[in-house]
């Protein structure tokens, strides 16, 4: 594994005060003003908070709005439910966010959370071991898609009839991909151990109170997935992230931040969640800047 100088990023959960994209692409501005290295935010079809309902924005294109109002930045969503989208859908928004963005979309993906909110009221695919399935194949078929050469693809969900896209994502040899995943489930780490990399959560950690995933634990996933490596892709860059919320004192996050030393860390992303204040308290927290020290 290449180790890298450890990145920041912010996590906007896209629904009520949120919901509008043109004050995401505004808080994703001045995240780039402040220092941050990357802009991500949540999938969810549909949200709910104590009062009840929330409006909820698409993050496809809110991802689209962020890429105008951004130049440096990395941008994606965290994480897409790819069970419940066409991956050939999918190919052509994250192609056209690649070029729109100049290449700096990243794809984190999973087999998709909050069932009762975006999942069982549309009737889709509930149980996680086909989800997980489903997850698998739809990578191969956006992998194979990227290349922009004839593509057929016949599986036990999709189907692809030599299908040429184009144009090909700006990046190559194609869009990074983080794979999402709860320690101590082993399958999503070795699924995540084919791509690009890991953004992490674990049992029992419940970061909407302030909760992060501890060294050790980071430690272990992130060996376990790194043992689990093709042969072909040792060596090559591999992203680990955690997420969470950061104390107010700057050297108090920084600090916390340095126990990671030597897991494998290279990302950390501050969640922009309700739970962590109001929108004008988490507006002055990206103001502020990532936890550098």
């Amino acid at each position: 594994m290449t180790l890298r100088t450890l990145r920041y990023a912010i996590h906007v959960h896209a629904f009520g005060a949120n919901a509008d994209p043109r004050r995401v692409a505004d808080l994703a501005r001045e995240a780039e003003e402040a220092g941050w290295d990357g802009v991500f935010v949540d999938d969810h079809l549909t949200a709910r908070s104590a009062r009840g309902p929330e409006p909820a924005a698409n993050p496809w294109i809110t991802l689209a709005a962020i890429a105008t109002a951004t130049r440096r930045v990395r941008l994606g969503p965290m994480v897409a439910a790819l069970p419940r989208r066409r991956p050939w859908q999918v190919a052509s928004e994250t192609t056209t966010l690649d070029h729109l963005s100049g290449g700096r979309l990243v794809l984190g993906v999973g087999s998709g959370t909050a069932e009762e909110r975006s999942f069982r009221p549309f009737g889709e695919v509930l149980d996680a071991r086909t989800r997980a399935a489903m997850l698998d194949e739809s990578l191969e078929v956006l992998s194979g898609l990227w290349a922009g050469t004839p593509f057929t693809h016949h599986g036990a969900h999709y189907r692809v009839e030599d299908a040429v896209f184009l144009p090909r994502p700006v990046q190559t040899p194609r869009v990074p991909v983080w794979v999402a995943g709860h320690w101590p489930h082993r399958r999503p780490f070795r699924r995540a151990a084919r791509w690009d990399g890991l953004f992490v959560d674990a049992v029992g950690v419940d970061w909407t109170v302030g909760q992060i995933v501890p060294p050790d634990v980071l430690r272990d996933c992130v060996r376990y997935t790194l043992d689990h490596r093709p042969d072909a892709a040792r060596g090559a860059p591999f992203d680990v992230v955690i997420g969470g919320t950061s104390p107010e004192d700057p050297a108090a996050a920084a600090a916390r931040l340095a126990t990671y030393e030597g897991t494998g860390l290279t990302w950390w992303v501050e969640g922009i969640h309700p739970a962590f204040g109001t929108p004008e308290a988490l507006r002055t927290r990206i103001r502020r800047g990532p936890p550098r020290g």
